[in-house]
């Protein structure tokens, strides 16, 4: 698709952790403050990997709540006392995680052109939190606790199509924003939705703290930052 094809759209929609939330800094930032506590230095990548091999085990609980198990975890492995209140401290830094740099201002541009949704694994109150950081540019937002599932679920992009239904849209005005292959991207194109990849990893291997897809899926559009999918709708005339 070219760049003109963005004239096409009403709504963008969403996915919050990773794509616009820095999950995978807050997770190492708060690992490597416990661990000074105990005159440690964790591998980063380390972190990550073994953070997403517990975060996707067959008893995981709603995220971000899930860290206090994910955190006992992988505390072993890293060395790391295990304690419910460490757990539970990991959990409570989701309030504190910061935005990628260009993404509270990348929304901002974006929403005075577009209806833009939230949609995310997180619960409510984690969400709170990230929107607050990212200055509140959401139309609209749906959580886990909201739609009772997690994508890639097609259960929740099928409540979000309700929605742009009853506010008058079609899934054709719809562009789905995400870095994840696995929750997003792959059933965005399986469900018919144009799809926008943001590669945060672009400069890294694997991926990190998120699960890989069964299977690559080519994006319509692939942008490496928030900036830079502002900036290519900045260059499409409007409609």
């Amino acid at each position: 698709m070219s760049t003109m094809d963005l004239a096409q759209f009403r709504y963008l929609t969403f996915d919050v952790v990773g794509t616009l939330i820095d999950f995978e800094g807050g997770i190492v930032t708060s690992l490597g403050h416990i661990a000074a506590e105990s005159s440690k230095v964790i591998d980063g990548e380390q972190a990550l990997s073994l953070y997403r091999a517990a975060r996707y085990a067959a008893d995981a609980d709603r995220f971000p709540d899930d860290l206090v198990r994910v955190y006992d975890v992988i505390a072993p492995q890293l060395g790391l006392p295990r304690q419910t209140t460490l757990g539970e401290r990991f959990r409570d830094s989701a309030a504190r995680w910061k935005a990628f740099p260009d993404s509270a201002a990348a929304m901002a541009r974006l929403a005075s052109r577009y209806k833009l949704i939230a949609m995310t694994n997180a619960r409510r109150w984690a969400l709170d939190h990230f929107e607050r950081e990212l200055g509140s540019p959401f139309y609209a937002t749906f959580t886990v606790d909201d739609t009772g599932t997690e994508k890639p679920d097609p259960a929740f992009f099928t409540q979000v199509f309700d929605f742009v239904a009853r506010d008058g849209g079609t899934t054709s005005q719809i562009l789905h924003v995400a870095q994840s292959q696995y929750h997003d991207i792959g059933i965005s194109r399986q469900l018919g939705i144009t799809n926008c990849w943001i590669e945060r990893r672009h400069d890294k291997q694997g991926y990190g703290g998120t699960i890989a897809p069964a299977s690559f899926t080519k994006p319509d559009f692939h942008f490496h930052s928030m900036a830079e999918l502002a900036d290519a709708v900045d260059h499409v005339p409007a409609t």
